[in-house]
């Protein structure tokens, strides 16, 4: 395999393009951030389950022709079920916020308890794998421009990962800085009724596909 600078930034750039919308994976990550709670590891794992998708996009689906009728309905149910839920869980919260005391914000907000490890991680994995978005952008739209690339799509792909792990730590950053310098009501309530819309619009609007 031949690099080809022009087609790893091609894959980079359509990548971190797809990638930087404020979506319920990224809002997730945010979340984390603010609650100082295994940031980290949910931002390796975020990446890694992307990198999985671009893997299966690039070395496979895209020449299968994408998935198919059934599996994609499959996934649509269950992430609408998933955002309904979590959005309902958000929602909850703006209602009664509930702010963690102590400037230094080095807890999680009182009332919310600590996830563990493996909570974190089947979170994150939920997120990046229950939201048919991610299956679109990562393993069908990116392998499918793979193709246009013929023998380089692999650069491509190898492109359009990294651009997944520099979107992933640099929002993972700015997380981690948010969450050593906010701990308002204001913020948490905001943040909150934020992505319990978000949710609940892309329920919707995943519902509406499919009439």
């Amino acid at each position: 395999m031949a690099f080809a600078l022009p087609t790893f930034t091609a894959g980079m750039v359509l990548s971190m393009s797809l990638i930087m919308a404020i979506g319920p994976q990224n809002a997730h990550v945010l979340r984390m951030g603010l609650q100082r709670q295994h940031l980290w590891l949910t931002v390796a794992v975020c990446a890694l389950a992307d990198i999985v998708l671009i893997s299966l996009g690039v070395l496979g689906l895209a020449q299968l022709g994408g998935l198919s009728d059934k599996l994609m309905g499959a996934m649509i149910g269950a992430g609408v079920l998933f955002l309904s839920v979590y959005g309902w869980k958000a929602f909850r919260r703006f209602l009664s916020p509930v702010a963690s005391p102590g400037a230094s914000n080095e807890r999680a907000p009182a009332g919310s308890a600590p996830a563990s490890r493996r909570q974190a991680v089947m979170s994150a994995l939920a997120f990046s794998w229950l939201n048919p978005h991610a299956w679109l952008d990562t393993a069908v739209l990116i392998g499918t421009a793979s193709l246009a690339y013929g023998q380089g799509s692999t650069t491509f792909g190898l492109g359009a990962a990294t651009g997944s792990l520099v979107w992933f730590a640099l929002l993972g950053g700015a997380a981690f800085w948010m969450g050593r310098r906010l701990n308002s009501l204001h913020v948490w309530r905001a943040l909150d009724g934020a992505v319990a819309l978000m949710m609940w619009g892309t329920a919707l609007w995943l519902l509406a596909g499919l009439f």
